[in-house]
């Protein structure tokens, strides 16, 4: 009898358990912005988990957010922005490869802001087109959150 009680809680708990789909959309190129946005999607991740529920977010890359992902930022990004631009890549760093965050950048942004793509950050996948992806994840049932 106990058997078919812890059954039916299991059956029940992972009814509660939702999944929480969102692509963010990065064109700012405010650098103190940026990084206070990474910071959140990672405590945004943390609370929907503490509730129980999975987490499947991406990240687009666009316009004069793309520095970022640049092993070589300091050569594109402004002097006294790259404190802001160093942090931002250490949070998009760790949701990338900790907390498993796919993360997408632009070729033709890479390309306007003077990144070769060899020195894009390793996790970074490069789109042809991020506004490609970006409309492929909504179609896919992802919500939409954008930093401008």
């Amino acid at each position: 009898m106990k058997y078919i009680f812890l059954v039916i809680f299991m059956f029940f708990g992972t009814l509660h358990a939702g999944e929480y789909k969102a692509v963010f959309d990065c064109s700012s190129g405010n650098a103190h912005y940026i990084k206070t946005r990474m910071w959140l999607i990672g405590e945004t991740m943390n609370m929907i988990e503490k509730r129980g529920d999975k987490v499947n977010f991406a990240i687009t890359l666009h316009g004069s957010c793309v520095p970022m992902v640049s092993k070589t930022f300091e050569d594109v990004v402004d002097d006294n922005a790259m404190p802001d631009i160093q942090k931002a890549q250490d949070y998009l760093t760790h949701l990338a490869t900790k907390r498993g965050v796919k993360v997408v950048a632009c070729a033709m942004s890479l390309k306007s802001n003077s990144i070769e793509k060899e020195d894009v950050l390793d996790f970074v996948e490069i789109s042809q087109n991020s506004f490609i992806d970006t409309i492929k994840y909504q179609n896919d049932g992802y919500a939409l959150m954008t930093f401008k």
